[in-house]
């Protein structure tokens, strides 16, 4: 392994990402003292099982609050996280709720049939018939396996995007059931008007941060922005760039290296929205996105005419130097992934290295503008051409370029199996994963 030995620099302020992350693990800590807290004041049943299944269920129906919190696309969070991230940490939590969830069901219908001399699902069934919410809660437990199970990997590769989508907004009806039911039955919100208090809080906190920052912050964006589109450049045969304009853009907290999903609103595309980085810094007037032909959305943006109405949603994404560590940096781009490199490279300070990997010279989309950024900046540019085999960002191929790399903040964005190849290099020439940044959704083009 070859490994490159940093200078020792002095400390910096923690770091935004270690910020929200501490904030995010503490907030759900005291939460989970809280409700173990009511649920030792409310008492315990004689029963060991039923113990168990009302403190799973409990903590069960906090993970979902705190799942809809990481989804929830809050600026703060989003910038200093990443969605990426979020959605990462979504989908395990959804692993936790889904077994809690089966363990309360389960220790609570074998708790109560012991009690009763009752078989299991007879006892099931004497619950949903005779206790109220008890029905409802069974309904929520199906819809969140359902929404589960179309969430394992092996299902999301076989479902299309809208599909899956649409499945998973069941999961607000399981929550609004799952709600319901502890209120009405759950004995640790009947036995104590403060803890009923609280779980109302905790739920609308929840739900309110889903409103906010998924429905009422685009709509009053976009209603002050009023985007349209400016212009559409052909940059090659299959990449696009549009040129968005609107109302006080200088105001639109957008940075260079975020993405926005965007709607055109044609007759047959204004239900489609699409993730695109921005290519260009903002500059107060206009937003740039540029795209590859792809797919059936990023290839009808060639036909765009000027004056279509716009609605995006953003800006999202913490590939800013928002996360910087170092002053001079590495921007490493493959393929359309130059998009967001090219922006941040117009908003860095300080000394930066540029290596753009395509396969030829004319897949180098936005060089001429790498170069006139470089020449402007004092930046050092690299085109890296030819094929995958061998590696031409290699840990020996890195160091040649780039010698001090492990002393710079590194930035890198293009196909999956590009990034993960440079992550290793990054790993074997031994920079610190601090200094690395980058985000795993497919969202440059």
């Amino acid at each position: 392994m070859t490994t490159l030995q940093s200078r020792t620099v002095p400390p910096t302020a923690i770091r935004p990402r270690v910020v929200a992350r501490t904030g995010l693990y503490t907030l759900l800590a005291v939460n989970a003292a809280v409700v173990a807290w009511f649920f030792a004041q409310a008492g315990f049943a004689s029963n060991t099982l039923i113990v168990l299944g009302r403190l799973a269920g409990l903590y069960g129906a906090l993970l979902m609050a705190f799942q809809l919190l990481l989804v929830a696309r809050l600026p703060w969070l989003d910038r200093r996280i990443g969605m990426d991230r979020l959605t990462a940490w979504h989908r395990r939590t959804g692993i936790g709720v889904v077994w809690t969830l089966l363990t309360h069901a389960v220790f609570i219908t074998f708790g109560y049939a012991r009690e009763s001399s009752m078989a299991p699902v007879n006892q099931l069934v004497n619950l949903a018939e005779t206790v109220e919410g008890v029905l409802r809660a069974l309904v929520a437990l199906a819809l969140i396996l359902v929404v589960g199970a179309t969430s394992a990997r092996w299902a999301r590769r076989r479902l299309a995007y809208e599909t899956w989508h649409f499945v998973h907004l069941y999961t607000y009806v399981a929550v609004v059931l799952a709600f319901t039911h502890q209120v009405a039955v759950g004995t640790t919100f009947t036995a104590s008007p403060a803890a009923r208090a609280y779980w109302y809080t905790v739920w609308g906190a929840a739900l309110g941060a889903v409103v906010l920052g998924r429905l009422v912050l685009p709509l009053w964006r976009n209603l002050r922005h009023r985007l349209r589109v400016a212009a559409v450049v052909a940059e090659s045969d299959d990449v696009v760039s549009v040129y968005v304009t609107g109302r006080d853009l200088d105001r639109l907290p957008a940075r260079a290296g975020q993405f926005f999903l965007w709607r055109f609103l044609t007759r047959d595309r204004w239900w489609q929205a699409n993730p695109f980085s921005l290519s260009a810094a903002p500059d107060g007037r206009t937003l740039r996105l540029t795209a590859k032909a792809a797919g059936d959305g990023s290839a009808a943006l060639r036909r765009l005419k000027v004056g279509t109405r716009v609605f995006a949603e953003g800006p999202y994404g913490a590939f800013t130097t928002l996360h910087r560590t170092r002053p001079e940096s590495v921007l490493i781009a493959g393929g359309v992934g130059v998009t967001p490199i090219r922006a941040l490279l117009e908003d860095l300070q300080g000394h930066a290295v540029v290596i753009y990997r395509v396969a030829t010279d004319r897949d180098a989309v936005l060089y001429d503008e790498l170069q006139d950024l470089a020449l402007a900046k004092g930046a050092e540019l690299h085109l890296v051409t030819g094929p995958v085999a061998p590696d031409k960002l290699a840990p020996r191929e890195l160091a040649r370029l780039v010698p001090d790399i492990g002393d710079r903040d590194v930035f890198l964005c293009g196909p999956p199996g590009m990034m993960t190849a440079v992550l290793r290099s990054l790993a074997d020439l031994g920079v610190p994963k601090r200094q690395i940044h980058f985000e795993r959704f497919s969202l440059a083009g």
